[in-house]
Parts: structure tokens; C-alpha cells; sequence
């Protein structure tokens, strides 16, 4: 499950990989530091690229769909998760979101992480960052929702290919390739469905261990 991720590109980089017509916003870096998922108290944002008619723009959106859950102490008592990861694409939590291309993004990334399995000699498992060199800005297959706080985006899962997977068997984030971004916006379910695949494992790289 990847919970924190980097963008630390300019928007106007950004709005020109994503074919983003000019004139563009301010042109200034985006946050540098990592992007985490948001909480109840903590309403951290991303930018996300949604597809706005004929054209595309940058949003910025909360990451993580809010749900109700039952407390594991009072099953009768409902807290607010949100989730980041989309996994089960059966879910009909997510269906809605799936199945309409509107409501379908791509979440531009420098770079992501995964914990690794076993704990360092400090006791702490190490924080694996993961890149696309030939790519310095990539992206997720994203999807959004409105919420009584605002839009909020989540990102789609899959079996984790071979440059993720000894560090993080369970899954690794759904990465498009470029020729694949129209196919995600607008395609229908059935035809953009065949892009939730494991990125190609020679594309990638390990780019450092912290």
C-alpha cells in the first residue's frame, strides 16, 4: 500500500506532460516534501490532472475518500477512514467512480515509497523510494469524488512487478504509461479496466533507501 509519495516538479512541467494547454498557473514548485493521506484533523492536499471537457487541468484534492466504519470498540459507533488505495475493483465503494470516466484521474508523481519488510539495525524498517528514470514526472490511475470537504482522490493497486515486489510483495501503485492517459480518461470501463497491470519492471528503478 503506498501512503506517501513525491512531486516536487514545477506546474508548469507538469501541466506540459500532462497536455495542459497554456497560458498555465504561476509557475511554482510544488511542495517538496512528501505527500501523505489526509485525516480527520489533517486535510493534506495533491494535485491531480482531471479531464475538464475538451481539456485538462490541475486540481488540487484531498488524498483519501472518506467512509464510515464501526469503531472495534463499539461496533455500534461509525469513525471516518479514508481510504488511498483502490484494490478491490468490485467494491461498490469504488464502482461508481470506476466505471465514469469523469470521475477518473491521473495523479502526477516524481517518485514513491514502500517500507521495506524487515526492520534496519535502528529497529526501523527502511523507507524504499521508487522512480521511473526515463520519466521524471510519471503518474497514477487516479480516481475522485466530491465529500462534504471537498473533492478527494484516491489511486488504483495491482500485483507489484519485480523491482517492487521484494520489497513489497502485497501490491504497488497502478502506473500509466503516456500513451495510455486519453485511454484513462474517456475510455469505458471495460477497455480502461485492461490498464490496471503491474508497471514494466525494466522502466523502473530503486532510487534510494532511507
Amino acid at each position: 500500500m503506498c501512503n506517501r509519495y513525491r512531486l516536487t516538479a514545477k506546474q508548469a512541467e507538469v501541466a506540459a506532460t500532462f497536455g495542459i494547454r497554456p497560458p498555465y498557473e504561476v509557475d511554482e514548485t510544488f511542495p517538496t516534501g512528501d505527500i501523505f493521506p489526509t485525516g480527520k484533523k489533517t486535510p493534506f492536499y495533491g494535485a491531480v490532472i482531471v479531464q475538464d471537457g475538451d481539456d485538462r487541468r490541475i486540481e488540487r484534492m484531498e488524498w483519501g475518500g472518506p467512509t464510515q466504519v464501526p469503531s472495534k470498540r463499539d461496533p455500534t459507533v461509525k469513525l471516518t477512514k479514508y481510504v488511498t488505495n483502490v484494490r478491490n475493483l468490485s467494491s461498490s465503494f469504488w464502482r461508481s467512480m470506476l466505471t465514469t470516466p469523469a470521475r477518473r484521474c491521473l495523479v502526477p508523481v516524481t517518485s514513491f515509497s514502500e517500507y521495506g519488510l524487515a526492520p534496519g539495525d535502528d529497529g526501523k524498517k527502511p523507507l524504499h523510494w521508487f522512480d521511473v528514470p526515463s520519466r521524471p514526472i510519471f503518474a497514477f490511475a487516479g480516481i475522485w469524488r466530491p465529500t462534504e470537504r471537498g473533492n478527494a482522490y484516491g489511486f488504483l493497486t495491482t500485483e507489484p512487478n519485480s523491482v517492487v515486489a521484494p520489497i513489497h510483495p502485497k501490491a504497488m501503485p497502478v502506473i500509466l504509461l503516456e500513451d495510455d492517459f486519453d485511454r484513462w480518461l474517456s475510455a469505458d470501463w471495460n477497455d480502461a479496466s485492461s490498464l490496471v497491470a503491474p508497471y514494466p519492471s525494466q522502466l523502473m528503478a530503486l532510487d534510494r533507501v532511507v
